[in-house]
């Protein structure tokens, strides 16, 4: 596994913007996708957005978010981005950076949680209305 940890979470308007960052270390030299997941109180984890290496780049978002959020990456830091704008209240939740780095998920399986195998330990974002 991979550790994974979060940072610039924080306390935002709606309407306004965020970053989030994942630094990596541990194993990283074999990292097959990376991405986005969140969970608000009282509901399930939601995939949010992902990048597969295999894929030349493709980024794969959720619905909810395709828009609005973008994923990067910087394959010489091991650190993926997560740029967010037009917050809305119902995007606050905890944000967690995944990692698969045992196996490369298949593309059915790219929004489910069990397809990654490195979890960080979370960044909490709260959007006011």
């Amino acid at each position: 596994q991979a550790q994974l940890t979060e940072s610039g979470g924080g306390l935002v308007q709606a309407g306004g913007s965020l970053r989030l960052s994942c630094a990596t270390s541990g194993r990283t030299s074999r990292t097959y996708a990376m991405g986005w997941f969140r969970q608000a109180p009282g509901k399930e984890r939601e995939f949010v957005g992902v990048t597969r290496w295999s894929d030349g780049g493709r980024i794969y978002y959720a619905d909810s978010v395709k828009g609005r959020f973008a994923i990067g990456r910087d394959n010489a830091e091991n650190t993926v981005y997560l740029q967010m704008n037009s917050l809305q209240p119902e995007d606050t939740a905890t944000y967690y950076c995944v990692a698969a780095v045992s196996a490369r998920p298949i593309l059915s399986a790219l929004r489910s949680a069990s397809a990654y195998d490195s979890w960080g330990p979370g960044t909490q974002v709260t959007v006011s209305s």
